[in-house]
Order: structure tokens, then C-alpha cells, then sequence
């Protein structure tokens, strides 16, 4: 029997406006495509170093235990519970979307006693809910997802730090949307461990998790009576391979270890707080076409996120149809609803690289041209015009 011929490799061309991942910067590509060293090389190892510097900044913290885990940012979550949470431990996970409750699914495989707090989908908590919760329950951690990618939800973090470290627990906290679109103050709001993900603001294609654990976290694992239930994941052996040491633990992904460092020197050049600030604009450019279109928001106003914006199906208009004449014919990826957002939301992605005029305005005329297309009337150019003009008002 002959073996098949495959054609080369050749992707299609698409403007990710998803929930991930986001379109990757030119000089991160290439980072991708650069010869491959040994794990233990010593240009690898000084990429590491560099890659560890850079995060510390991106995280805005000094905290000595900053590293890339070899996986994607639920490898960050499970790096994160399994080493802060031993079997019997008390854990308050906060719930307002998917990936909340997934953080309680992983705690709960680790032998936490998990207490749930629960919103529904596209709220937030507010701190005095978590303070009753935690004055009761005593937890040795507290897990809550800054941005929520199933919603658009924007969830403040800082007080509800202060009512955590009140009863001695540590907070953990969800960053994979959030990290390199909107500030994440680890040393400021005393978060203790944290995750994130390549693959959204920093627009590095998916496949490594950004973490950091705080002193306190450090102290806590240090003393545990068990070993971590991962051994992949445990940060007492990992630490060594990206300390001083540099011990041999795993072969680390040489090639996308080169990318995600890439992507942290684009996202350093153009500035954090640059870097903020546009994804703002384009979100209220968006935003403001959506309107002009009738298109609402599913999130309250102050909580949404510009990086990721979950918008209201218009009545009479079929999910699954507009999304998928929009990858057809415009080459754009957006995102359905999740949980019990599903066929009722779309998650309008403006991420990294993503995050530009030049897409916010593409895709309001495609979705006016699908939602012609299905007999839903808005005035001809519209959101393109309101987006126009929101551009107009900031520059002049």
C-alpha cells in the first residue's frame, strides 16, 4: 500500500477576533521560525533569564518565582492550585462563568474541601460577599478570574485582596485575558499566585502559561506535608531549572519559549500603559458601532472588558450562521456564547495584536453586511460611521 501525498502546510488567513487566540505580531512569528538550541544551551538559558525579567514587568511584581509553565494557561491553573493546595485544605473558588468553575473542578481534584461562590454569568463579586464567605470558612485560598472569557466580565481585584489577607489566605487570581490588555498590579494588590496565558493580549500563539507566586506563596508551599500531587507541575523541582541552578527538569518548548519572549518585548516597546490605552479606544470604537448597529452589550457598563466584548444576539438574527459567514467570506473569527450565554452572545475579541482600528472597522461592515443579509435593518454604514467618528473625536 503507497502512502498518501499531503499538500505543504498552508493555513488560512484569518483576523482573529475570537476569544483566543489573537493575531500574532510579525517578529513573534519569526521568533518561532529561529534554529533550535539545546533546553540547557546557553543561549537558551539566557533567554529564560530575559524572558523572566520581562514577565516580572508585564505582571508588574518583584517576585522571585516567575516563570513560563510548558503548557497552556490551564497548565497555569493547575500549576497554581496543585502547589498551594494540599488534600484536606480549605478553598472559596469564586464562580461567574466557565472558567471559574473549571478553577473549582481543578481544586476539587487536587483533595481541596471547595466552597463555591457563585454570580450569575456576566456579573462580578463584590468584596463584602467574599468577606462573609471567607470570615466563615477560613480558607487557605481564595481563586477568582480577573477577566472572565466566557463573559466579558471585568472583576476589581484590590479590596477584594484586603478581606482575603484578612483571614490569612492567599489569592489566587485568573489572568489569562486580562495580562498585557488592562493592568494586573500583582505587587500592589498582593495577589499571591497567578496565571495567564501566551496566546490573548500578548498575542504569542498558545502553548506556554506565565505565573508568578508572591513570598507568602512560596513560604506556604515550602511547607507542605505532601509532595505536589504533579510532578510536571510541581514548582519545587521546576524553580531549579529556571533559578540559579538551571537543572535539568523537563526539555522546555525551545521554540515557543523564543516566541513568548518576542511577544514580551513587542508588548514592553509600545509600553504597558500604551498598550492599555489602545485597547480602550478600539473598545469604544467598537462599542459605539455595535450601538449604531442596535447591538447591546451583556455585560453592565463599567465591568466590561475592552479585550474581550460579549455583545446581545439581536432578536431574529441565527448565532451560528452570521459567525459562520463571517469566517467564509471575511476570514473573521469571532466566538459564540458560553454556559448559559450560549446562541445568546457573540465575543467580540480585540486582543494584542488584534486590537486595532483597522479591524474594529472591517469587522462592523461585515456583521452589517451578515445582518443584512438576514433581514435585520440597521441605516446603511452605520457602525462603521459611529466607529469613524468616535476616531475622529480622539485625534483631533
Amino acid at each position: 500500500m503507497s502512502n498518501p501525498t499531503f499538500a505543504p502546510l498552508t493555513p488560512p488567513r484569518r483576523v482573529l477576533m475570537g476569544p483566543g487566540p489573537s493575531d500574532t505580531h510579525p517578529r513573534v512569528l519569526a521568533a518561532l521560525g529561529a534554529a533550535t538550541v539545546g533546553h540547557l544551551d546557553p543561549y537558551f538559558l539566557q533567554v529564560m533569564t530575559e524572558t523572566q525579567t520581562m514577565l516580572r514587568q508585564v505582571f508588574r511584581t518583584a517576585n522571585e518565582l516567575t516563570l513560563a509553565v510548558s503548557g497552556t494557561g490551564s497548565a497555569g491553573m493547575e500549576a497554581c492550585v496543585v502547589n498551594l493546595i494540599e488534600p484536606g485544605d480549605k478553598m472559596v473558588v469564586c464562580v461567574n462563568g466557565v472558567f471559574g468553575g473549571r478553577m473549582a473542578d481543578v481544586a476539587a481534584r487536587a483533595g481541596a474541601q471547595v466552597t463555591v461562590v457563585e454570580r450569575p454569568f456576566g456579573e462580578i463579586f463584590d468584596a463584602s460577599q467574599i468577606a462573609e464567605v471567607v470570615e466563615r470558612v477560613r480558607p487557605k485560598v481564595v481563586g477568582i478570574v480577573h477577566a472572565e472569557t466566557s463573559t466579558g466580565a471585568h472583576q476589581p481585584l484590590e479590596d477584594i485582596s484586603k478581606v482575603v489577607h484578612a483571614v490569612g489566605g492567599l489569592l489566587l487570581a485568573d489572568t489569562v485575558t486580562s495580562l498585557g490588555g488592562v493592568p494586573v498590579e500583582v505587587d500592589a494588590w498582593q495577589l499571591d499566585a497567578v496565571y495567564s496565558g501566551s496566546q490573548k493580549c500578548l498575542s504569542c500563539p498558545p502553548g506556554l502559561a506565565p505565573v508568578t507566586f508572591s513570598p507568602r506563596a512560596v513560604s506556604s508551599i515550602e511547607r507542605r506535608r505532601t509532595k505536589v500531587a504533579s510532578w510536571y507541575l510541581d514548582m519545587t523541582l521546576v524553580r531549579n531549572y529556571w533559578g540559579q541552578d538551571r537543572a535539568y527538569h523537563h526539555t522546555a518548548p525551545i521554540n515557543m519559549n523564543y516566541a513568548l519572549r518576542e511577544a514580551l518585548c513587542v508588548t514592553l516597546d509600545e509600553g504597558l500603559d500604551a498598550r492599555f490605552a489602545r485597547h480602550a479606544q478600539n473598545h469604544r470604537a467598537l462599542k459605539a458601532g455595535l450601538a449604531a448597529l442596535g447591538i447591546s452589550y451583556a455585560v453592565a457598563e463599567g465591568v466590561q472588558l475592552s479585550m474581550l466584548n460579549a455583545v446581545v444576539i439581536p432578536p431574529g438574527v441565527d448565532d451560528a450562521r452570521t459567525r459562520r459567514q463571517l469566517l467564509e467570506e471575511f476570514g473573521i473569527e469571532i466566538g459564540g456564547g458560553l454556559g448559559p450565554m450560549k446562541g445568546k452572545t457573540w465575543r467580540i475579541g480585540l486582543m494584542g495584536e488584534t486590537s486595532q482600528p483597522r479591524n474594529v472597522l472591517l469587522f462592523l461592515a461585515a456583521l452589517e453586511r451578515c445582518l443584512g443579509d438576514q433581514g435585520f435593518g440597521c441605516p446603511p454604514g452605520a457602525g462603521v460611521a459611529a466607529a469613524n467618528d468616535f476616531y475622529r473625536r480622539r485625534t483631533a
